[in-house]
């Protein structure tokens, strides 16, 4: 693809990885929609980046806010890359407490939707959007970038939802890159570590130093910038599809309570 007369869209694009990302792409040629819920801070991303870069204020999970989102990306380039960087905190209870409580099925699905369901939807409608696009030479069409998470493998105590939802990016990554290579859209998964966001920038300071003890090499947290690199190594490798990335500088995770608010 030629990548300057491409665009994409970042959903989650005005959080920490998000913004990296649409930074990264704006960078490397491609029109970017920086499509978020809050619309005040996708404004910000968006002026920041200048005039390659148009903000969407908008719910990964509606049919209508994704289509305006990929009509927005329409008037950048040819709509080709899809990004998949949402997320917020959730609650994350036991799945029963020693107390008899059981895990409150309104956050298990709300995780769904949050983590799972709203990345599909904006894949699916994307992946549809893909197909009217004139081949490379390779046949490609498009590329989407899911973002699962190294709690799909090593889910710890009090993850029992997140791990499902990641784990769902995970397991579909393969999946979604078969079922959609007839129409030339490849599909790829990444599933980052501790990254340094501005979420994890609050969290209580044992937690942190639990995380870094976790990290092999380098001996720090990654950098958002580091996830927005990968996600253009994907999009430039033809060959790259249906894969599951790890982006953890080799993490090992002990069995432990990594909730926020509680001392590893």
């Amino acid at each position: 693809m030629d990548l300057g007369q491409c665009s994409a869209i970042v959903s989650g694009g005005a959080g920490g990885l998000g913004a990296a990302t649409s930074r990264r792409l704006v960078e490397i040629g491609l029109g970017v929609v920086v499509f978020d819920p809050d619309g005040d801070r996708a404004a910000d991303v968006a002026k920041d980046l200048g005039n390659r870069a148009i903000a969407v204020r908008g719910d990964q999970s509606s049919d209508a806010d994704v289509t305006a989102a990929i009509a927005a990306a329409r008037t950048l380039g040819v709509f080709s890359v899809a990004v998949n960087a949402a997320g917020v905190p959730l609650p994350a209870p036991h799945t029963a407490t020693a107390d008899g409580i059981p895990h409150d099925m309104s956050l298990f699905r709300n995780m769904l939707e949050m983590h799972l369901m709203g990345p599909f939807n904006v894949s699916r409608l994307s992946a549809a959007a893909f197909a009217g696009n004139s081949p490379d030479a390779d046949g490609q069409r498009g590329v989407i970038v899911n973002t699962s998470s190294t709690a799909a493998f090593d889910g710890q105590m009090k993850q029992v939802a997140y791990t499902s939802a990641k784990a769902g990016i995970a397991g579909m990554a393969l999946a979604m890159a078969r079922d959609l290579a007839g129409i030339g859209v490849r599909v790829c998964a990444i599933a980052p570590g501790p990254i340094w966001t501005p979420r994890l920038a609050r969290a209580p300071e044992s937690l942190k130093q639990a995380l870094i003890s976790n990290v092999a090499f380098p001996k720090r947290f990654g950098h958002a910038e580091e996830y927005a690199l990968l996600v253009e190594a994907i999009v430039r490798n033809p060959f790259l599809n249906g894969q599951v990335i790890r982006l953890d500088g080799a993490l090992s995770t002990p069995l432990t309570d990594m909730s926020p608010g509680r001392t590893p």
